[in-house]
């Protein structure tokens, strides 16, 4: 079954809720290596930690995105012949260059995929190379896990 399409809005901090605030904080934290843990961080910022992990995913700095031209994706895919090259291919078609690639061995006929590439060049926005790769069949699941090096 395939996930609902994604959308991606640019939105002025002052309207976030404050658990995505504080969600963007401890981010940085755990980044910078202020703090050792998740546990350590919600607690400097006073988050709770399911507050953390249902944003995490979902909420990054906007001059992160625009800055670094990287991104790295998630991918959940049936596992069959030919699968990683026609996922490489989608991506290379929209001007993306793999920096990484990370793939499990699969199991009950499903793989997960992390890549992680460099942007500068992409011929397409994020939200259709997104639209692409999930019209893929044997895409389960995409999710955006991070932008930045």
């Amino acid at each position: 079954m395939k996930e609902l399409d994604e959308k991606f809005y640019l939105v002025r901090s002052d309207v976030l809720p404050e658990s995505m605030k504080k969600t963007l904080e401890v981010k940085a934290l755990l980044e910078q290596g202020k703090v050792n843990s998740v546990f350590e961080a919600v607690q400097k910022v006073d988050l709770s930690r399911s507050a953390f992990y249902k944003y995490k995913d979902t909420v990054f700095p906007f001059q992160a995105m625009v800055k670094e031209k990287m991104i790295t994706l998630f991918f959940h895919l049936e596992d069959r012949t030919g699968t990683l090259a026609k996922l490489l291919s989608t991506v290379a078609d929209a001007g993306c260059n793999v920096l990484t690639i990370h793939q499990t061995i699969p199991l009950q006929g499903k793989a997960n995929v992390t890549l992680s590439m460099n942007t500068s060049m992409m011929r397409v926005n994020i939200e259709q190379l997104l639209q692409n790769l999930k019209k893929l069949e044997f895409v389960i699941r995409v999710e955006v896990l991070s932008s930045g090096a």
